[in-house]
């Protein structure tokens, strides 16, 4: 379709979405900026005098899983208007973007996270165990909890695969016959050259275009759907199995790692622009 750019009337499609683009990703810098605050929170109540106080950790727990929870309704209001940037978001890096599995995070991920935190603070604190002392942290998840984390991992990934399948199969979609045909018809109408006849033509095709493409953001904007429901059920789940305390290990590791990697990927990119910038002076000497 790209060819079409070459016509003095091409086939496009109408409207823009700049707008709903621009609301999610202040949406998302002021989400950003809650979770910091919560991340904060969480350090504060992850120490051991805290330890058994369900009562102050649980509606501190409720209150971050409130704020993904919030996140995945606008990231849903905001796909129904403009599925594509969801694909393409402008409010992550690069180096994020490489990373995305249907536009976010790949739900495994989560079971990769929980077992490096528990490995990391199984190291820190062995000594305390070997003594026989409770951590309350991540290292110290019990034979039943780990039978769980394992059936639950299991679970999500087989989920995420048939998800995964899907979106291929929705992909391979592209280049079915109606798409190939109407590829044709439309490079062949441009050859053609205009005229009244061609001007009628043109706006035929292009509410054909239209529907077609619209069945193709239908298709996207559901796997997101399935996948972000996966994303927020698997971070449920995990939290489930967790006592309250290691709840909270669990989603400082979350937050820290998901803030962390969003500054170091915009930092990349701020360089990488400044650098093309500066050889793009240096060129024009």
């Amino acid at each position: 379709m790209a060819a079409a750019t070459t016509s003095p009337n091409p086939i496009r499609r109408n409207g823009s979405f700049a707008p709903e683009r621009e609301s999610f990703h202040k949406f998302f810098e002021c989400w950003l900026v809650e979770q910091n605050q919560h991340l904060h929170d969480l350090i504060s109540a992850s120490s051991p005098a805290r330890d058994g106080d369900d009562q102050a950790l649980r509606p501190l727990i409720d209150r971050v899983m409130l704020h993904y929870e919030q996140y995945y309704k606008a990231k849903s209001r905001s796909a129904k208007q403009n599925v594509l940037a969801m694909f393409s978001p402008t409010w992550r890096s690069s180096f994020e973007d490489a990373f995305l599995w249907i536009g976010g995070w790949r739900p495994s991920m989560a079971f990769h996270l929980l077992y490096s935190k528990s490995g990391l603070q199984l190291e820190a604190q062995l000594a305390e165990l070997i003594r026989g002392l409770a951590t309350s942290d991540l290292a110290d998840l019990s034979p039943s909890q780990l039978a769980l984390i394992d059936d639950r991992q299991r679970t999500t990934i087989h989920q995420e695969k048939a998800i995964t399948e899907k979106f291929a199969k929705h992909q391979e979609t592209v280049a079915d016959a109606s798409m190939v045909e109407l590829s044709h018809t439309i490079t062949e109408m441009m050859r053609a050259g205009g005229g009244d006849a061609a001007v009628e033509n043109e706006a035929a095709m292009e509410e054909e275009v239209e529907s077609a493409l619209a069945a193709k953001e239908e298709g996207l904007e559901e796997m997101l759907q399935m996948a972000d429901d996966l994303r927020l059920s698997t971070l449920k789940e995990i939290l489930n199995i967790l006592t309250s305390m290691q709840a909270v290990h669990f989603l400082i590791a979350a937050a820290e790692l998901h803030l962390r990697i969003h500054e170091w990927g915009k930092k990349k990119d701020e360089a990488q622009a400044q650098t093309h910038h500066l050889e793009a002076h240096a060129t024009a000497q």
